[in-house]
């Protein structure tokens, strides 16, 4: 079984980044990090389906958080445990360019 780090991304801001793509079933805990310790920024999370295209916005049905859920200044959201299927792609989107995000988990 193999684990730990599956995909990272420092991400542009108004784009949407695939962070990572699961090979097979895969368990992964999301962990998206605001850098700036001054502005809070608005982010958007979702998990999509194999043919997602590089850049375009997710169906409503992807998203796993509220679109632009506020990450206050030096703030963390992280969802942990979640189980994605093979092909499944976790993109994650930002209002300014000051959000890391890390998928790690387990196969």
């Amino acid at each position: 079984m193999a684990s730990g780090l599956i995909g990272k991304a420092a991400l542009a801001a108004a784009v949407y980044t695939g962070v990572a793509t699961a090979a097979a079933v895969t368990t992964v805990n999301i962990r998206l990090v605001n850098r700036d310790v001054a502005a809070g920024v608005t982010v958007r999370l979702a998990v999509v389906p194999a043919g997602w295209a590089p850049g375009a916005a997710p169906a409503d049905a992807d998203y796993i958080e509220p679109i632009d859920l506020e990450v206050p200044a030096g703030g963390v959201l992280e969802e942990t445990g979640m189980v994605l299927s093979a092909g499944e792609t976790v993109v994650a989107w930002a209002s300014a360019g000051s959000v890391t995000v890390r998928v790690f988990g387990f196969d």
